[in-house]
């Protein structure tokens, strides 16, 4: 199964090596190219359960989420993570857009 599939299925690697490596068509018959798209596969045998996160831990990723998503300009928190050069929403930084054009 690769990483994604595993997931899927609540399960992840736990810290064993892969057991193949598929490379896409047009790597495959040129075996001397470095394939851009390979993807591992893991034996879902040796698969451990994804570890549950703890509610402090969950509470910390949602106050970062919240820093990344709460506009500077209205203070509301927007469903999208804001832009990194002055974290404002689309309402906020469409007076200045005007203004500038």
């Amino acid at each position: 199964m690769t990483r994604r599939q595993l997931r899927d299925a609540g399960l992840r690697p736990g810290g064993h090596a892969p057991v193949a490596i598929l490379r896409c068509r047009r790597c495959a018959y040129r075996p001397l190219r470095t394939c851009t798209r390979p993807a591992w596969l893991y034996d879902a045998r040796l698969a451990v359960p994804k570890r549950v996160p703890s509610l402090a831990q969950e509470e910390a990723l949602d106050r970062a989420m919240a820093a990344r998503q709460t506009c500077q300009g209205c203070g509301i928190r927007q469903p999208y993570c804001l832009p990194r050069a002055d974290r404002r929403c689309a309402d906020c930084a469409a007076p200045d857009l005007a203004v500038a054009a």
